[in-house]
Formats: structure tokens, sequence, C-alpha cells
């Protein structure tokens, strides 16, 4: 049995997608996603499972600067669907509502919803965690938004459901461990580089990739930490890093870019089948 860190408690998204991808591991919660890729990286677990981009809210930019700080390989992919749920104590009634609180992304998702009740809104560290703390601290007036599964284990009342603004909403996570090997055939390359203050630098790097037909699925810029106004690009593309055609794209990435890192092969999810 896989023991697998996930940041959350028990019934939060994070949980659920580990156990989509892996039915039969044992998912391990922790308070941050740092702690994730700190349990991995000292070998308290084998897996970890972490948020990479929501298809509402976009990158979750924690995750990738971590990316670089820790030496760990990102072995698989899974796309969990969010459907959000306003839960509460039993009885309740959406009118004797004073406060909603939840993790601030689900908040923000749910912002149409949360503006028709007219009710403060206030961030928790996790969906799962707001609505045990409603459980444990038996608040009349406060509901969550969390998983129809974090009711079910609290023992609360799904006071209404699918309130995310679009309902098409769903969560892309990533597998992370020190091991390189993939759970599954590799279809999908992550990687990320730098680039200097050169005319062209970005269109020859990325022109590594056009010029060998290869699908870049994802391309994001983040600060490079403690190089002010430096910039790495992450991406990610839709081909196996050790086929001939990705090996030559990466040798002529190297001519152009000031660093450049593979973050993981492995099986994607979406768009690769």
């Amino acid at each position: 049995m896989r023991v697998v860190a996930y940041q959350g408690e028990p019934g939060s998204y994070s949980e659920q997608a580990c156990l989509a991808l892996l039915p039969d591991a044992e998912p391990r919660p922790t308070v941050s996603i740092r702690r994730v890729f700190e349990a991995v990286e000292i070998g308290q677990v084998g897996l970890g499972l972490v948020p990479l981009d929501n298809s509402q809210a976009g990158s979750i930019n924690e995750t990738y600067d971590l990316f670089l700080r820790h030496g760990l390989h990102m072995v698989a992919e899974v796309v969990f669907p969010v459907d959000h749920c306003l839960v509460g104590l039993p009885g309740v009634q959406l009118d004797e509502l004073t406060e909603v609180i939840s993790h601030p992304q689900a908040l923000a998702q749910c912002e149409e919803f949360l503006s028709s009740l007219r009710v403060a809104a206030r961030a928790d560290y996790d969906t799962a965690g707001a609505a045990r703390r409603i459980a444990d601290e038996h608040r009349p007036t406060t509901a969550a938004i969390a998983s129809r599964r974090a009711a079910e284990l609290y023992g609360l009342e799904v006071l209404a459901e699918r309130i995310q603004t679009y309902p098409d909403n769903s969560t892309r996570f990533g597998a992370i461990s020190k091991q390189q090997e993939a759970l599954g055939t590799p279809t999908k390359t992550s990687l990320v580089f730098g680039v200097g203050h050169v005319p062209g630098c970005l269109y020859r790097c990325i022109g590594a990739f056009a010029e060998r037909h290869l699908n870049l699925v994802k391309l994001e810029s983040r600060p490079r930490v403690g190089r002010p106004w430096e910039y790495v690009f992450y991406v990610d593309i839709e081909s196996p890093a050790d086929s001939p055609t990705m090996k030559d794209a990466l040798v002529a990435l190297s001519e152009h870019a000031t660093f450049t890192r593979v973050l993981g092969c492995y099986r994607g999810a979406l768009g690769t089948d």
C-alpha cells in the first residue's frame, strides 16, 4: 500500500483525487503544500499529491515555486471535478447563516452564490478543515464550502450543492516522488527553463518545440526567486521526454535557455489519451 501525503483534511478534494489516482493508497493529511513536498523529500512518505491548476482559478503558484526548491519528480497527474457544496449543522436554514468559511479559492469560485446570501466570507486553510471546524465547534450560524464527502464525514447537512459560479470546475493534481519512474506509460513532459535578457530569447526557446511539431499545452512565467526581474517558464509538452524528437528539442532549448530542468515525465490525464 502506498502512503500518499496531501494538503488538507480527510474529505478534501486532494484526498479524493489521491484515491481516484491510487484507489489502494493510504492518504496522509498534511497542513500545507510545502509540507507535502517536505514529507516526500525526507522519505516520510513515498508519494505526495499536490494541486497544479484549477480550470477557473488557473495555476497554483505555490506548487510551481516549490518544484524549483525541491529535487522531486512529477510521476503522474489526475484531473478531479470540484463540485462545491454549502454544508452546515443539521437543521440550519440558509437565512440563519451569518458567515461562510472555506479555502480562499473555494470562496472565490463561489462568489456569485455567496453574494446572493449576503453573509461574511472568511478564509480557512482547507475546505474539509472548514467543515470539520463547524462540526467540532458546533457553529449554527456558520456554514462551510466543501465537498459532499466532507459533509458526510463530519455529520453535516448539505444546504446547497453545485454552488460554484462555473459548473465545469476541475483541478489538476500532480503526484510527486523522489524517484523518476512514472506511474504508467509516459505521454507528457513538464519542464522549467530560464531566459536571459536577450532579444528573441524566449522566441528561440519555444521555437525548439514548434520546429519539431511538439505541442505545448501549458506555458506560464513565474518570477525567479532570488533574482529580481528575472523569470522562469513552466512548460507542459505532449511528448515523453525520451522520444528522439523531444531529446532533440531539449538539446536545442539548452542552447538558448539559462538553465533547463525536466520536472517529470508521466502519463497525461488531459489531451494525451
